[in-house]
């Protein structure tokens, strides 16, 4: 006769051959998901600050145009310089950058651009008046000026 031996011990391990996969899945996930800054800001910012505020619902249709001092001051000079994506631009040159804007968004959509003016708090209007009659040359009638909720302090 052969005796049997029952097993005391339950082997408690987990198992980690499926690890790597469920690591390179969360990688991958962040990797769509993470919308990363697609434009360097020449000038400096400071947006001021407003009582009513409203949230965009598509925010594909947004084009920005930063205006301010730029922070290279040795290369541009002090005066307010206006920013369409990556580059300084003057205000003849909106009217083709707007135009540029329109032609990347879907055809349905181009009449709906929308120019975000994101303008720092210390420039004067006339730079701002400049740019606004360009929009307009372009018939982007569209036009947000971005604002903060918060006080910034100087």
């Amino acid at each position: 006769m052969s005796k049997f031996k029952k097993k005391t011990k339950a082997e408690t391990s987990i198992p980690t051959s499926a690890l790597p996969d469920i690591i390179f899945m969360l990688l991958f996930f962040f990797m769509v998901t993470t919308v990363l800054r697609d434009q360097e800001i020449l000038v400096e910012q400071k947006i001021p600050q407003a009582t009513q505020l409203q949230k965009l619902q598509k925010k594909s249709l947004i084009s920005y145009l930063f205006i301010g001092k730029p922070k290279n001051t040795s290369l541009y000079g002090s005066e307010p310089r206006v920013q369409a994506n990556d580059v300084l631009v003057t205000a003849p040159d909106i009217v083709q950058w707007v135009n540029q804007e329109r032609d990347k968004l879907p055809e349905a959509d181009r009449g709906m651009i929308t120019i975000s003016m994101k303008v720092d708090k210390d420039v004067k209007m006339g730079p701002i008046s400049d740019v606004q009659t360009e929009l307009r040359n372009a018939d982007a009638r569209r036009v947000l000026y971005a604002s903060t909720g918060k006080i910034y302090e100087d």
